[in-house]
């Protein structure tokens, strides 16, 4: 593309940058991520991940190298707004989770983008965006002044704030909810700390492990790492404190005992940080108007903003970038069919729409009042419903959306179930390279029938799986794109269709 030209950059080297960043090398790309910031930050702000990003994570090999156990990711427990939800008896529990603090998420996955081919530029601010015909002009801001970048594809990964957002005029409607929360790393006496790890209260009563709501509020409790707890409360109203007052222990300390009613005698905490000690004036909750605008696309806080109540925030954010890094890879390698790029917004933003939907309604669950109270009371017995709270976990995992491939089978639009392959790889391990996914446990009638995308599409054989169904087609984002439960020739068809539709016409006509 000429001196300082590339045909992808991102701004920002947060999470969602560097796995798009990771996304686009798989695929052949080396994008160019720039970062105001002059190496990665260490503050702490996410504690995990939770919902189908964890199995995301296991299709690329991370999740093991990320201190996952062996095997598939377990099945892991779930709660709405703090209230637990039954899923002991719930088949197919779809919700995974993984504790890991973002500061270490984003060393991992800067490494790892590196490690495939991605330049990481530390210290070099995105300062001005221009979108012309085929690209995008840009002024970025680096250690040594100024420079122009000229790019085919800009993606916006650089927060709520986002520069790429405003500078495409597009619009970031939403509300800001009137309540103050603030979290901070904390000490506590030891007679204070329950087994389980939660607090015992002076004077009795217990505050277990999670989100929990009182008369005046909410506390969080979350003990991540050992010998730091960390503590947060939610208080709701307008009596916000200015921005510019640093947060102290002492002022969570405050909060604690306005929304408890007795004192909690937190501390600074002890050892070597970084520690956590945020405040947050007011929650927002909004939306982009659009995720894209022509050569510029967002991804996670720069595309939606919301509570962090339930730590949907990664599970949304990471699968818009394995959503889109396909696409974008697939436009820049010359295959992308008609349309493509446009199934990025089309796919990601009603699931954006559903993660701001549960986080307002289980921050509402949280205010106080007798009214909440009652309402949460008959919550809890609802949830005692199988159906019900397999419905909850579905929404909270982000299983429940499923995708417009185009094929009305059961599983296609949904993210592909576990299988075993005939050489004993998972399924997930089979997807590690990001590339389209053709398996077959017919014997090859279908994989024998698609030789005009072999370049873009790896075949394999199953042996066993979850299901019945004889084939499927895999995108590299792992969602199911097509699938047949037996070996009819109006499969083949529908199959090739499923190609065309998503990875293109074939290099030949053999498979016409």
């Amino acid at each position: 593309m000429g001196e300082n030209a590339v045909e992808i950059v991102v701004s920002g080297a947060g999470p969602n940058g560097l796995m798009t960043a990771g996304e686009l090398a798989l695929a052949g790309v080396r994008p160019i991520v720039l970062d105001a910031l002059p190496e990665p930050s260490a503050e702490p702000k996410a504690n995990g991940l939770v919902g189908q990003v964890v199995r995301v994570l296991d299709m690329r090999g991370l999740y093991h190298e990320l201190g996952g156990p062996p095997g598939p990711p377990p099945a892991a427990f779930a709660a709405f707004s703090g209230i637990p939800l039954p899923l002991d008896g719930v088949p197919d529990n779809p919700m995974r989770r993984m504790l890991i603090p973002q500061p270490r998420l984003v060393r991992h996955l800067e490494a790892w983008a590196r490690g495939l081919g991605a330049e990481i530029r530390w210290g070099h601010g995105l300062t001005e965006v221009t979108q012309r015909d085929g690209g995008v002009d840009l002024i970025v801001t680096g250690p040594d002044g100024p420079y122009p970048l000229r790019t085919r594809y800009l993606v916006g990964a650089d927060g709520g704030r986002s520069l790429v957002r405003k500078s495409a005029g597009i619009g970031f409607p939403g509300f800001t909810a009137p309540m103050v929360l603030r979290i901070a790393h904390v000490h506590l006496p030891a007679q204070l700390r329950a087994d389980d790890g939660g607090i015992a209260l002076p004077g009795g009563g217990r505050i277990p492990f999670g989100h929990n709501r009182v008369d005046r509020g909410g506390v969080v409790v979350a003990e991540l790492e050992p010998g730091r707890p960390l503590i947060g409360t939610i208080e709701f109203g307008d009596e916000s404190v200015c921005d510019d007052t640093p947060m102290t222990v002492e002022e969570l300390r405050k909060s604690l005992r306005r929304v408890l009613g007795v004192d909690l005698p937190v501390e600074p905490p002890r050892g070597d940080g970084p520690h956590a000690l945020r405040r947050i004036n007011g929650q927002n909750t909004r939306q982009a108007d659009r995720y894209r605008d022509g050569n510029v696309f967002l991804v996670g806080d720069a595309a939606h903003v919301h509570s962090p109540i339930g730590g949907p925030g990664l599970n949304l954010g990471l699968q818009d970038a394995v959503n889109l890094g396909w696409k974008l890879a697939a436009a820049v390698n010359g295959w992308a069919p008609t349309g493509l790029l446009d199934s990025y917004q089309r796919e990601r933003y009603p699931v954006g729409e559903r993660v701001m939907m549960h986080s307002m309604s289980q921050t509402a669950l949280m205010a106080p009042g007798p009214e909440v109270a009652a309402l949460r009371a008959l919550f809890g017995e609802l949830t005692q419903n199988p159906d019900t709270a397999a419905h909850l976990a579905r929404l909270l995992a982000g299983s429940d959306t499923r995708y417009d491939v185009g094929d009305d089978h059961p599983l296609s639009g949904y993210l592909v179930p576990e299988l075993a392959l005939s050489d004993g790889r998972r399924v997930a391990e089979a997807m590690r390279a990001a590339r389209p996914l053709l398996l077959d446990r017919t014997g090859g009638v279908f994989a024998e029938s698609v030789p005009g995308w072999a370049d873009r599409v790896d075949a394999a054989t199953v042996t066993s799986s979850a299901t019945a169904v004889a084939a499927l087609l895999i995108r590299p984002d792992g969602y199911v794109a097509w699938a047949a439960d037996d070996a009819r020739p109006d499969g083949v068809d529908r199959l090739h269709a499923a190609l065309r539709r998503w990875f293109g016409a074939p290099d030949t006509g053999d498979a016409m």
